[in-house]
C-alpha cells in the first residue's frame, strides 16, 4: 500500500523545535499531542476491497456512504469494483473514516 509522504525537512525541523519547547515547559502536553497528531496525517491509497469493507463496517448503503463523502453513488460503485481510484479530498476523507469511523464525518 503506497503512502503519500508529506514529511519535509521543514516539518522535521519544526517537530524538533516543538519537542525542545515542550521539554523546556513552554508547550503544554496537550498542545504537543495536537502537534504530534498533525504530523502523522499520512494519506495512503485505498484498494477497492478496503473501501467496501469500510462502508460495510459502518453498516451503510453505497448511496449513504456517497452522501457522507459528498460524492456520487456511481463514484462509490466504481471505487468498490476498482474502475476508479479515489484521490485528493475523497482519499483524505476515506483515510479519516478508516482511522476514526464514519461518525467522524457526521
Amino acid at each position: 500500500m503506497a503512502t503519500t509522504k508529506r514529511k519535509s525537512r521543514i516539518l522535521s525541523e519544526m517537530h524538533e523545535t516543538a519537542c525542545g519547547l515542550h521539554d523546556a515547559g513552554l508547550i503544554s502536553k496537550r498542545r504537543m499531542g495536537e502537534f504530534e497528531a498533525l504530523c502523522h496525517l499520512d494519506v495512503h491509497e485505498m484498494p477497492p476491497q478496503k473501501i467496501k469493507a469500510l462502508r460495510e463496517k459502518a453498516h451503510v448503503s453505497q448511496a449513504v456512504f456517497a452522501a457522507v463523502l459528498n460524492t456520487s453513488l456511481s463514484t462509490v460503485q466504481k471505487w468498490e469494483v476498482g474502475d476508479k481510484k479515489p484521490g485528493g479530498p475523497s482519499l483524505k476523507l476515506l483515510n479519516l473514516v478508516e482511522r476514526n469511523g464514519l461518525e467522524a464525518l457526521l
